[in-house]
C-alpha cells in the first residue's frame, strides 16, 4: 500500500527533478523552478515570456528556513510580501498552508505572461503556460493581488510596490 502523496511531497519533488510548478501562493498563481537548475531556470522565463535580467525572488516555505533572515523580515513574514534584503536577495515566505511541508526554497514568479494580469485562479492562467508545468496544483481562488515589495537594503523602509499588504501596515509591523 502507498502512502497518498500530499501537494507538498509532489510539489518538492517536482522541484528536485528540474521541473515547473504551477502553484497558488497566498495571493496569485505562480510558477517556481529549482534556483540552482539552469534549465528549469530558461524554461520558466522562456513560458512567462520574461527577460532573464529581471530578478525573480527566492521562496521558502517555512520563515526559519531563510538562511540570514534579518529582525525585520521576520516582522514582515509569512505573508503576503517580497522583502529586499541588504544582500541583494528578495525573498518571499507565503501563508500557505496548502504547502507548509515543502522544505525546498524555489525561484519564482507570477504565473502571467510578462505584464499581463496577475492570476488569481488556475483558470485564469494562460493555456500556453499550463501546458508547459509538468505540475498545476489548484489552490481555489486567490486574492488576487500580488505581494507587497519592501527594501529592507537601507536605513529607511522603502515600499518598492504596493501590493496585497498596505504600506501602512508595513510601517505598523515595522514599528
Amino acid at each position: 500500500m502507498t502512502p497518498e502523496i500530499t501537494q507538498a511531497t509532489a510539489f518538492e519533488r517536482c522541484i528536485r527533478g528540474g521541473g515547473i510548478v504551477l502553484f497558488p501562493a497566498d495571493t496569485v498563481y505562480g510558477l517556481a523552478a529549482d534556483p540552482g537548475n539552469e534549465g528549469a531556470i530558461e524554461r520558466m522565463y522562456a513560458l512567462k515570456g520574461r527577460p532573464r535580467e529581471k530578478k525573480s525572488a527566492l521562496m521558502y516555505f517555512l520563515v526559519d528556513a531563510v538562511p540570514d533572515l534579518p529582525e525585520a523580515a521576520k516582522k514582515l513574514l509569512p505573508g503576503p510580501v517580497t522583502v529586499i534584503l541588504a544582500d541583494g536577495r528578495g525573498i518571499r515566505v507565503p501563508d500557505q498552508p496548502l504547502l507548509a511541508g515543502v522544505s525546498v526554497p524555489v525561484l519564482q514568479t507570477s504565473a502571467n505572461p510578462s505584464g499581463g494580469p496577475d492570476p488569481r485562479r488556475l483558470e485564469d492562467v494562460d493555456p500556453a503556460i499550463r501546458a508547459g508545468v509538468d505540475l498545476e496544483i489548484d489552490g481555489g481562488e486567490l486574492p488576487g493581488t500580488a505581494s507587497t515589495v519592501v527594501d529592507l537594503s537601507g536605513e529607511d523602509v522603502r515600499i518598492v510596490r504596493e501590493g496585497a499588504l498596505p504600506g501602512a501596515r508595513i510601517r505598523e509591523l515595522l514599528r
